[in-house]
């Protein structure tokens, strides 16, 4: 069975191929709003879900989807709107520690299984002009709370607690437990075949 990725994030993509899984992406399409009372694990579980049942719907085949959300005081920090909005949630994690929250779900159409992955992220006092650079790379627009520690934000993390490939957008051993309970192979289970 061919895997596809219910995402377009290039992020994601690469993590999938660093642990040797052979997919096509297929994006999802869906509705990511809040629900009122939602907890943070709880919403990016639900899209991760939907996500993967969505796309499953349209291609055979096994779909992970995954969702990944920045969570500062139980507050979701979603992607930047704008400058203002980004600045906002830069100073807001400014010197602060402030969890990120990803869920991977893996269906083939009739069984769906899931894991959500809690990591601890740990921000340096950023100042103004650190910021305001930032946002001009270009790199913090489409990041959950505004910023990629896999790329120039990285200079930004004092410490991690967790999963370093789960803040990226996809725990990775988690979604390769996952796969494997589809009998899709990953690097460990080939080598072992």
């Amino acid at each position: 069975m061919m895997v596809i990725l219910a995402s377009q994030s290039p992020r994601r993509a690469e993590l999938l191929k660093q642990i040797d899984v052979q997919f096509d992406v297929h994006p999802a399409d869906i509705d990511e709003t809040l629900h009122s009372g939602e907890e943070p694990p709880q919403y990016v579980q639900r899209l991760a879900i939907e996500k993967a049942q969505s796309v499953a719907s349209l291609y055979p085949g096994i779909v992970l989807g995954s969702d990944t959300t920045v969570v500062l005081d139980n507050r979701v920090l979603g992607k930047p709107i704008d400058f203002d909005h980004y600045r906002g949630m830069l100073n807001a994690l400014s010197g602060q520690v402030h969890h990120v929250v990803t869920a991977v779900a893996v269906t083939d159409g009739v069984k769906t299984l899931s894991k959500v992955v809690t990591t601890e992220v740990e921000f340096i006092e950023l100042s103004p002009d650190q910021i305001e650079r930032y946002w001009h790379t270009g790199e913090p627009s489409d990041k959950a709370g505004g910023y990629g520690i896999q790329g120039l934000g990285a200079v930004f993390v004092k410490r991690i607690s967790g999963s370093c490939s789960s803040v990226v957008g996809l725990p990775l051993a988690e979604s390769a437990d996952l796969l494997v309970q589809f009998d899709i192979p990953v690097w460990q289970s080939i080598a072992t075949q």
